[in-house]
């Protein structure tokens, strides 16, 4: 894992960018950016998606952000335009701090590999 302040430092950086991009005057939390990751995998930010969508496009972000941990794959696209993942390995056992370290990470990784930053 990264060093805890170059961590911060990013986290800070990708915060920055979706909160001009996105934010209407909330604060953007850990969820709200897989979820924003969520709708970018899912190809269609203009749909308007229900509760249970809403909940399938985190999904969608956490396998995605997770994949190159070696945790999920991609499987394919269902018929209307869904990803889908298999488990490849199982999620260990993680103290919430933990979790979010690992989230964060994955998540300024992705941003990396999409050149957003650096």
């Amino acid at each position: 894992m990264e060093p805890k302040k170059d961590l911060s430092g990013k986290w800070e950086s990708i915060l920055n960018i979706l909160s001009d991009e996105f934010n209407k005057g909330d604060d953007l939390d850990i969820e709200s950016v897989i979820y924003l990751i969520g709708v970018q995998e899912f190809g269609n930010p203009n749909m308007k998606f229900n509760k249970d969508q809403k909940i399938d496009l985190m999904h969608i972000a956490i396998c995605r952000l997770l994949e190159p941990y070696g945790f999920y794959e991609f499987d394919y696209v269902d018929k209307d335009g869904w990803p889908h993942y298999k488990t490849i390995n199982k999620l260990p056992n993680l103290k919430s701090g933990e979790q979010s370290i690992l989230m964060k990470e994955s998540i300024i990784n992705y941003f990396i590999e999409k050149e957003l930053i650096e």
